[in-house]
């Protein structure tokens, strides 16, 4: 079983990262294999909704989105970590968030776990929190949840080792991840997937 990790801050290796290894640590004592990937100081434009990786499979502009693109198709878990900017995430987590998941509709998402991880110094954590959650419950991925909203505190990375139930709420979120990854394996193994209806689209509503 395996859990993909991104970390989208432009930092590799402060807040976003020390929150984020925290998790990859309860994950693999708990037996999930993780990968963990830096996204945030690449240059991710955003996408233009031409719509050409209809045609071709992935998105048109061929950098990191394309290469996490195939470790998504094989993860049980998703996890986005980003910090707060102007109280919404990092826009680098955006682009490649928006890109990836828009290029990916082909890779059917359903029953993957997705969580987000949200860090900051002070404000904007839960409304970076509500945007990034977004990405799962429009691909039906159910959501890990902890014991208080997934994020930690810190201007820094050794504040954040200073806030102890941040902490303590990415172990819990590992925890859960783990439960969740491992139970709805089971749950495919005896009942598979649920059954899809063809998507309908509507524009505007009478």
């Amino acid at each position: 079983m395996k859990a993909l990790l991104i970390n989208g801050s432009p930092r590799a290796n402060e807040c976003t990262y020390t929150a984020l290894n925290e998790l990859r640590n309860t994950l693999e004592s708990e037996g999930i294999e993780t990968e963990l990937i830096h996204i945030g100081n690449k240059n991710i434009r955003g996408c233009i909704a031409c719509r050409k990786c209809r045609e071709i499979g992935k998105c048109v502009f061929d950098d990191i989105v394309n290469e996490v693109a195939p470790k998504l198709a094989e993860a049980d878990a998703f996890v986005i970590g980003a910090p707060v900017y102007y109280a919404s995430p990092a826009g680098g987590a955006i682009s490649f968030l928006d890109r990836l998941f828009f290029s990916t509709m082909n890779i059917d998402k359903t029953m993957k776990v997705g969580a987000a991880v949200v860090t900051c110094r002070r404000g904007g954590n839960t409304s970076s929190f509500d945007v990034l959650n977004k990405y799962f419950t429009i691909s039906s991925m159910p959501i890990a949840s902890s014991q208080y909203w997934n994020m930690v505190y810190g201007g820094q990375a050794d504040e954040v080792l200073l806030d102890k139930e941040g902490l303590q709420t990415m172990r819990t979120l590992g925890k859960n991840i783990a439960f969740m990854v491992k139970s709805i394996a089971l749950g495919k193994e005896k009942y598979g997937l649920p059954e899809k209806e063809q998507n309908t689209f509507t524009n505007f509503h009478h």
